[in-house]
């Protein structure tokens, strides 16, 4: 009967626990109380189950003949917990230890210096269970908290783990879908139109082809441009670029753009060949699990819209 009994822990960890009885959970209480004994009571059910083993022998041995009795008593000792499990010992068991528990807990608490003697189980070993031993371990636990994390909670939380293990090439829009302007592009209404049709806040400003980029023109500053005096996108053009490498991880590419506040950079490999564009926005979402809508873009997917560029140049350079 006594080794049928199941004590289990709180699913709760005591730092849980002591949070709750800081907000006045009286049930809290009590779990904490119980967690925190937990490792003397189950100390003292061991050593009431020796000692019943240890008078079981010595009776059998008393009572039979001594043959008999040591078969006997190695029978109990052997299958003693094979039969503890049995349905009818762990109901009754329950029944009995909830009975029992609140003094077990008060002689507990009344007698430390037995219990520094028989302890054999203390709380801190089941602490150091309760540790985090992976960050795969940690995302599923993540994963497996109901009604304690939202939808979104959980994504930034397992973006964030991820965060620096993604390399800078894995979100950058690649060359083939880079949107840009040659410098001797003048900036008139059909041009400005042209670029609004693409959807991009921002452009990387060429001198022939994308290998050679001399500036950024930010769409938002041609807003005030006199549309009756047409100038070229170089003297429009921001001419400050910044270069990163495509093995960059993200942890990096984010602290290049909040040192040089930057809100674009331009890819390259190890030949310092444009393979692709990285923005502050593509990091940013990476690490939130979730789009984000420039105030200037036109559309809230800038790759689609970039692999629509071409048909819309070619429609405004027939028009024009």
């Amino acid at each position: 009967m006594i080794a049928a009994v199941q004590l289990k822990h709180s699913e709760f960890s005591i730092f849980e626990l002591e949070r709750r009885v800081e907000m006045g959970d009286k049930s809290a209480k009590k779990a904490l109380i119980r967690e925190k004994s937990l490792g003397d009571v189950i100390s003292l059910q061991r050593v009431l189950v020796a000692l019943l083993l240890i008078v079981l022998a010595l009776l059998s041995v008393v009572n039979f003949d001594w043959l008999i009795g040591v078969f006997v008593a190695l029978f109990v000792v052997i299958e003693y917990g094979a039969i503890s499990r049995l349905g009818f010992f762990r109901s009754c068991s329950k029944k009995l230890y909830k009975h029992l528990e609140k003094p077990t807990l008060r002689f507990i608490r009344k007698a430390p210096f037995i219990f520094k003697i028989i302890r054999s189980v203390s709380t801190d070993d089941h602490m150091h269970d309760q540790h985090i031993h992976s960050r795969a371990e940690l995302q599923h636990l993540i994963d497996e908290s109901e009604n304690v994390l939202t939808s979104d909670e959980k994504k930034l939380i397992v973006n964030s783990l991820s965060f620096d293990d993604q390399l800078v090439n894995t979100i950058m829009t690649p060359r083939n879908m880079i949107s840009s302007i040659k410098k001797t592009e003048f900036l008139g209404p059909l041009a400005l139109n042209d670029l609004h049709k693409i959807g991009h806040s921002r452009l990387p400003v060429t001198n022939g082809d994308v290998d050679h980029i001399v500036g950024v023109l930010h769409l938002q500053s041609l807003l005030t441009l006199d549309i009756k005096r047409s100038m070229t996108a170089e003297k429009a053009m921001e001419p400050k670029v910044y270069y990163i490498r495509e093995d960059q991880s993200l942890h990096h590419a984010l602290a290049a753009f909040l040192r040089t506040h930057h809100h674009l950079f331009i890819v390259v490999n190890e030949s310092r060949e444009t393979v692709g564009l990285l923005t502050l926005e593509d990091v940013i979402e990476a690490l939130l699990g979730h789009k984000i809508i420039d105030e200037f873009d036109a559309h809230d997917d800038l790759r689609l819209v970039a692999s629509r560029k071409k048909s819309s140049l070619i429609e405004v350079r027939m028009i024009h």
